[in-house]
């Protein structure tokens, strides 16, 4: 080997490890703000306006689903229907999914929107249907409906 050779490979090798580096980096963040849910996003306001409404928004018709994808990675499809009891339109709803084991512990606790900035606002006396999906639901779920209660609103 020639000095010029033994002196490259140093460099190209902190280069190939910088860009690799920089994938992952990249691919972690990209799916990390994908997910919704996240810290990121801002709760939806609950303070006693929006409490006390909260109690005017139903949840039925609750439809669960599990379907494996070409990867063998199973996702859980959680659905049913909101309904707006109340006498005001309401754009958008914060809910908090909890899943729970065989003790009634919860095993997973996420926060979803219904609507978020594309859907239209639900007017007063409607209702619509809704469909959660969960990538990474723990072995130890009950297999139960889980609970959804409303943690924040947006009238």
């Amino acid at each position: 080997m020639s000095a010029k050779s033994k002196s490259d490979f140093p460099v190209a090798f902190l280069v190939g490890a910088a860009i690799v580096a920089l994938i992952i980096a990249g691919v972690f963040f990209l799916t990390r703000s994908a997910q919704p849910g996240r810290a990121g996003v801002a709760p939806l306001p609950m303070g006693p306006q929006e409490q006390s409404y909260a109690a005017k928004i139903r949840f039925t018709d609750f439809q669960m689903g599990r379907a494996q994808n070409l990867l063998n990675q199973e996702s859980t499809y959680i659905g049913g229907t909101v309904v707006n009891d109340g006498d005001r339109v309401v754009r958008d709803i914060e809910v908090t999914v909890e899943f729970h084991d065989a003790m009634n512990q919860v095993v997973l606790r996420e926060r979803r929107r219904l609507m978020g900035s594309y859907g239209a606002p639900q007017p007063a006396g409607a209702s619509r249907e809704f469909q959660f999906t969960f990538e990474h639901v723990p072995v130890d779920w009950n297999v139960q409906v889980p609970s959804i209660r409303v943690t924040g609103l947006l009238l």
